[in-house]
């Protein structure tokens, strides 16, 4: 399903005159009017990855609801993401994970891309799962397995994620290891973060020149007791042995409750190996909610740390939600929205006061300035922005009213299951 522009069109036109109120207030009440231009400039040129896993109903191990006319084919999750892309201008991007959504026709999957203004993010591999005739097991590991001709083959996985990635122009591979160990003495630490770096040396040596390698990392789960790449702090250090092209992956809900995660930002900057985020948010641990339905402070203060005069198109921006209970489509667009508002946020701080405060050890008046900034409301910043890419004002308002599911529904069926998790 594709939505027209004049659609967009019409509907921007009879929601106009209640945006153009709200915008003028917001610029009545921001001084700096320039500041507003370069704002909305930021935001419009951000593109949030959609994971190509996302795009069906998500589960946990007790069950998966679907909630019919998910997408059949990669072709139908790129038209899913063409509509969202449309809806918000935002979304031009795909993060493929293999080998749930390797293309039949790489040409025929490129030609839809580029129909759709959509370009293809960081590829995924999957070694925390066994597939079809799959001739070793990741029962007990993958990159770091203490059997050679298991690592082997999840090396030479990563290899061909790599490869399919280069037909279809990407730049990147996350690599997330769900290695570890269940109970103590189950495996021996150092020879299993050993054998993970070797492993990932093999892969890193067949990136492409204007390639990145993102580690990423998680406490726990699927293993309870110990995760071998566990912490920013181990996935710095292995991408400090990698080399110039390899990152750390912050993934939000990999992180043990009432972690400092703007403070890890901070820290990865500082050495220059800050590759990208998953975007989600949890109350306990990686819950994969929505992204800002939790802790929307925490967003806000991730992103007063990025906003130091980052460039957007530095880091991989990707969502990383379950949908067990919504319209997976429906939570993108809130995600999405969620993200450009803590940006937005983070952009309105007035630096220089904040750094005067903070030299004058002013630590009320520190609190203030963010605080401010925080609680403006910069939604109709982010409907201007959309309106000036002609994309829809209130994009989750005009796919209901146009009934968006019950289309798909009708054209795909109510049975149909999306492949990923």
């Amino acid at each position: 399903m594709r939505i027209q522009s004049q659609i967009i069109q019409q509907f921007n036109e009879q929601e106009h005159g209640l945006h153009h109120k709200k915008w003028n207030a917001l610029q009545t009440s921001v001084a700096d009017h320039q500041a507003l231009e370069t704002i909305i400039a930021k935001l419009s040129a951000m593109q949030i990855a959609i994971p190509s896993w996302a795009l069906g109903t998500g589960g946990t191990r007790f069950g998966r609801f679907a909630g019919g006319g998910e997408p059949r084919s990669l072709e139908e999750k790129l038209e899913d993401i063409g509509l969202l892309h449309a809806l918000n201008a935002n979304s031009g991007a795909v993060s493929l994970h293999i080998p749930w959504d390797i293309p039949e026709n790489y040409e025929t999957i490129k030609t839809l891309a580029t129909e759709l203004n959509i370009v293809f993010d960081a590829v995924n591999s999957n070694t925390f799962q066994d597939q079809k005739q799959q001739q070793q097991s990741y029962k007990f590991g993958s990159l770091a397995h203490s059997e050679q001709k298991v690592r082997q083959q999840a090396v030479q996985h990563n290899i061909e994620v790599i490869e399919h990635g280069e037909a279809l122009g990407s730049k990147s591979i996350t690599v997330w290891l769900a290695d570890g160990s269940n109970f103590p003495g189950q495996q021996n630490f150092r020879k299993a973060f050993e054998r993970t770096l070797d492993s990932l040396q093999q892969i890193y040596a067949q990136l492409p020149d204007d390639w990145r390698l993102f580690v990423e990392y998680k406490p726990y789960e699927p293993n309870f007791y110990s995760t071998v790449i566990q912490d920013w702090g181990s996935s710095l250090l292995l991408s400090s042995k990698l080399g110039s092209k390899a990152y750390s992956l912050v993934d939000l809900g990999h992180h043990l409750p009432n972690s400092n995660i703007e403070q890890i930002v901070s820290r990865l900057m500082m050495e220059n190996k800050l590759g990208g985020f998953h975007f989600n948010d949890s109350k306990y641990g990686d819950d994969d909610l929505t992204v800002g339905s939790i802790k929307p402070y925490q967003l806000y203060l991730i992103f007063l740390e990025l906003a130091e005069g980052i460039d957007t198109n530095d880091f991989a921006w990707m969502i990383d939600a379950s949908h067990n209970v919504k319209d997976p489509l429906e939570d993108l667009l809130q995600s999405v929205e969620a993200i450009l508002i803590a940006y937005a946020q983070a952009l309105l701080v007035d630096r220089k006061a904040l750094e005067s405060a903070r030299d004058a050890n002013d630590v009320a008046l520190c609190q203030e300035i963010i605080q401010d900034a925080y609680r403006t409301d910069v939604r109709p910043l982010l409907a201007e922005a959309r309106l000036r890419n002609k994309a829809a004002l209130h994009p989750l308002k005009l796919f209901r009213k146009l009934k968006v599911r019950e289309q798909l529904i009708a054209s795909r069926g109510k049975e149909t299951v999306a492949t990923g998790l």
